[in-house]
């Protein structure tokens, strides 16, 4: 036996030169580990495809579900107190009744009623010709430019379905009201005093939008 043969060895793996032989590994060994290598990569695979299936039907997973609520959120208009009108009271207006129908007594009845409601009264007769007969509504509250939100609306509080209307005079304070054909008598003061208080008191209206979830 040879000094390079190792302790052991003899046979066909007999040294007789100088060169150690060539060992071939085990095939079959090779081939279990390829295998376990690949069933490794497949399990690997399919595990990672579960994961995307459930992200795509679950939307996304955690980041999806956190957003989901913020998406969800309706937007809101959150009413903002109007602001009170500083109207003026019966006591500071000055009304005109006039008679534009071809019944009597309709004018002076009506101031009457009026000044009993805390208007001061002034002129009370027939109307001019500009309107004597031709106002076919309940009536017609006139006055001042300036009057157009104050005086005008507040007397037109006490007649249901009056028209309002400007001209040029100079007093604010000083209105006409101007009997119609289709005038049968004043709206009953319960519902005139609740028509002036939400004239002073508008209803909220919506401003800034707010997110509720």
């Amino acid at each position: 036996m040879s000094m390079l043969t190792p302790p052991g060895m003899g046979g066909q793996y007999k040294i007789t030169g100088d060169k150690y032989p060539r060992m071939r590994r085990n095939r079959g060994r090779r081939r279990i580990a390829l295998a376990v290598v690949a069933s490794v990569a497949a399990l690997g695979l399919i595990g990672w495809g579960t994961l995307q299936l459930i992200d795509v039907f679950t939307g996304g997973g955690d980041e999806a579900s956190a957003a989901g609520p913020a998406a969800d959120c309706t937007a809101s208009p959150s009413p903002s107190a109007s602001p009170v009108k500083a109207l003026p009271e019966p006591a500071q207006i000055t009304v005109n009744v006039f008679n534009a129908t071809p019944r009597g007594g309709l004018a002076k009845d009506t101031a009457d009623e009026l000044k009993k409601r805390g208007f001061k009264i002034g002129d009370v007769g027939n109307a001019t010709k500009t309107y004597d007969k031709k106002v076919k509504g309940a009536g017609i509250v006139l006055g001042a430019e300036a009057a157009s939100d104050a005086a005008l609306p507040v007397l037109a509080t006490q007649l249901a379905g009056a028209e309002l209307k400007t001209d040029t005079r100079a007093k604010p304070a000083e209105v006409d009201l101007i009997l119609g054909t289709a005038f049968k008598s004043l709206t009953k003061k319960e519902d005139a005093d609740k028509a002036l208080t939400t004239l002073a008191k508008p209803a909220p209206t919506p401003s800034a939008t707010k997110k509720s979830c």
